[in-house]
């Protein structure tokens, strides 16, 4: 089996996303938000059928881990109580995708984060999205400012009530900022990327394992600048007397392969272990189009882990399925749940 750990929601109705511009500009204007709209399930298999399942089809994978829009959390847009209702709407929509394909979809949510707020003010919707709708993990936004860097370090002591859930539920969170309110910072060609290095270097600098040595995060886009900077980071830690990368980060961080060309895949899978990387293309996403240089989608990632000559069998196999099992513990649980249920043919 192949899973894509690393999928969103891009195709929803347009009605979603049109419910949370209303529920925006009534809060800029002082009134209410208007009812939820009501989706179909056939508006939700139009949305999918011709675009994610389409293309698990076309590159021949299976399982995609997946979860709402991230440029749509959109956290620094509005206060907690708001992006509790807007969080709760996305999750609800995702578990209806994974309802109604249930072979091809498991859903990971959303939090209802804000600037300012405290990250225990999102424990409650974790807990419902994995103990009532058989979600199996979160994004997390490590920059509710949309790109001001104004709240802690995620090594920050605050950020532990969230981090006790995580560990009791046995779910991974992905590290995924959300669209960036600084035109100086396109969101998914800089702060995207800023956000997944810098909180590689938060973790480096701190001592959060130790206090939570079950709690496990992947770090998305390739890890960012991380890869290609490994001798810095190591060079780093050394100045700073911290443990070796190896031994103080890599039992609890995972890297995912969406880095959408040939050498830079090559490049993840030599300097980091096999053991640490998650296959994923975030389809459809932040990269739609077609490689002038190889006549395929730069986003079509199986072909560049399939094409790395030094990676063995045993190797693609914890990249393509195997890490995913372990890293979101309750994966093959909730898929063996799901595929036991009717639903849309795979």
């Amino acid at each position: 089996m192949i899973i894509d750990c690393h999928g969103h929601y891009t195709t929803s109705p347009p009605e979603h996303q049109a419910w949370r511009d209303a529920q925006l500009k009534a809060l800029r204007d002082g009134g209410s938000a208007p009812p939820l709209p009501r989706i179909s399930d056939d508006q939700i298999r139009d949305s999918i059928e011709g675009g994610q399942l389409r293309i698990q089809r076309e590159r021949g994978t299976d399982l995609t881990v997946f979860s709402p829009r991230a440029a749509s959390m959109a956290h620094h847009d509005a206060d907690a109580g708001a992006n509790a209702v807007w969080s709760a709407a996305c999750n609800d929509l995702v578990h209806r995708v994974c309802t109604l394909f249930p072979r091809n979809f498991i859903g990971v949510c959303q939090l209802p984060q804000a600037p300012g707020a405290a990250p225990a003010g999102c424990v409650a919707e974790l807990r419902r999205c994995v103990e009532e709708l058989g979600l199996i993990g979160c994004n997390l936004n490590p920059d509710p400012s949309g790109g001001h860097w104004s709240g802690p370090p995620m090594t920050d002591r605050s950020w532990y009530p969230l981090y006790e859930a995580l560990v009791e539920l046995d779910v991974p969170a992905m590290i995924h900022v959300s669209s960036s309110c600084n035109p100086n910072f396109h969101a998914t060609g800089a702060h995207y990327i800023n956000g997944d290095t810098s909180v590689f270097m938060q973790l480096l600098q701190g001592d959060l394992f130790a206090d939570f040595p079950t709690l496990k995060f992947i770090i998305p886009h390739g890890g960012g600048a991380v890869p290609y900077h490994w001798g810095r980071y190591r060079g780093l830690a050394q100045d700073m007397e911290r443990p070796l990368l190896e031994k103080h980060l890599l039992n609890n961080v995972f890297f995912d392969t969406c880095v959408y060309h040939q050498p830079g895949a090559e490049l993840l899978a030599k300097v980091i272990p096999a053991r640490n990387i998650l296959f994923a293309s975030e389809t459809i996403g932040a990269v739609r189009g077609i490689d002038p240089q190889t006549g395929f989608h730069y986003d079509d990632t199986r072909r560049y882990i399939d094409a790395i000559p030094w990676l063995d069998d045993a190797q693609r196999a914890l990249i393509f399925e195997g890490n995913a099992r372990a890293v979101y513990g309750r994966l093959s649980r909730q898929s063996a749940r799901q595929t036991s249920t009717q639903g849309e043919p795979a």
